[in-house]
């Protein structure tokens, strides 16, 4: 199995990242990493490597726009997760996400929540959401294309 791991993003992989190419079926549920190259203070972009060549990207967000989602104060929203089309179907979104839980507590100490939102015609992602721990809350968005579920994961403090 190739060695998947996430980081912070750098120049480095900026051209890997602007060459992202998603299905029009998965475009319109997130946005190319080359979308969101520019960022405001208490946003992260983070990068899925595999073998050290991007594979993947997703933001966390601790600003204002968690209160949408949670109440926690020390929560952080996930958004934008992307695996580039020529990469799809190895896993490297479910991989990633396993090892999301131990990035955030290591390089987000203070959060202890990790909420995102996916749309109801996305059942992939809610399938892979689900299979790596994250739970629907319950609660309901409506978004640009259609009702959004709200879904969360708890980081246990070890």
């Amino acid at each position: 199995m190739e060695k998947v791991e996430l980081k912070h993003f750098s120049n480095e992989y900026l051209d890997v990242l602007n060459s992202f190419e998603l299905p029009e079926e998965q475009g319109q549920f997130t946005a190319l990493p080359r979308k969101i190259l520019e960022v405001t203070e208490g946003q992260h972009r983070i990068v899925i490597l595999s073998e050290n060549e991007p594979v993947g990207f997703f933001l966390l967000h601790s600003t204002e726009r968690v209160k949408e989602y949670s109440d926690n104060p020390k929560a952080m929203l996930l958004t934008a997760l992307s695996v580039n089309h020529a990469k799809q179907g190895k896993g490297y979104a479910k991989q990633g996400m396993l090892l999301l839980s131990d990035f955030v507590k290591t390089e987000f100490p203070n959060c202890d929540e990790i909420v995102l939102v996916v749309n109801h015609k996305n059942v992939p992602a809610q399938r892979l959401y689900s299979r790596v721990g994250f739970e629907d809350t319950g609660k309901r968005k409506i978004g640009p294309i259609g009702e959004q579920f709200v879904m969360n994961l708890l980081l246990q403090n070890t």
